[in-house]
């Protein structure tokens, strides 16, 4: 095995979350899942000459990811896009039922967002900056910022609609 396969290898096996995340994201069916998973590493490994090391690893490998998934569905035809219960964090039993509500309808309203609103959510709920961001999905951190305050207030929205209509 040549260096760089077992560099990348490597790589890969260290953040391969990354891409069990997207592709839990926008993926629901197992057999889709793990397609999903083969052609982001195949599009991963096709690239990989192109990483110069200027961003981290797991930016570059968010990135490649998150637009392998977006082609994976457009060349699919697929249409929906729902975040799925693996994607969902535990709630503790000791939390309120009304926050693991309000928590339940948070996500619902997420899984409404279109593809790339789920990929900023996604990312923002990681901790990564708005340059991070747009640096993974190619858009300025300016635009990040405005796209996040109608994301939010759509989120919002949303989970107030959906847990009034749970309650």
């Amino acid at each position: 095995m040549q260096v760089a396969e077992k560099v990348f290898i490597d790589l890969i096996q260290k953040h391969q979350n990354i891409i069990h995340k997207i592709c839990n994201v926008y993926e629901n069916d197992v057999s889709n899942k793990a397609d999903l998973y083969q052609e982001i590493i195949l599009q991963a490994w096709k690239s990989y000459h192109s990483f110069k090391g200027n961003a981290q690893f797991s930016t570059w490998l968010y990135r490649v990811a998150l637009n392998t998934a977006i082609t994976f569905f457009k060349q699919n035809k697929k249409q929906s896009f729902i975040i799925h219960s693996e994607t969902i964090p535990d709630i503790k039993e000791d939390v309120s039922a009304t926050l693991q509500e309000q928590t339940q309808a948070m996500y619902k309203a997420i899984a409404q967002l279109d593809k790339i609103d789920k990929a900023l959510v996604m990312l923002y709920l990681d901790n990564y900056s708005y340059d991070e961001i747009g640096e993974i999905i190619g858009i300025t951190a300016n635009y990040v910022a405005v796209k996040m305050i109608r994301i939010k207030a759509k989120l919002k929205e949303s989970a107030i609609k959906y847990y009034n209509h749970s309650s």
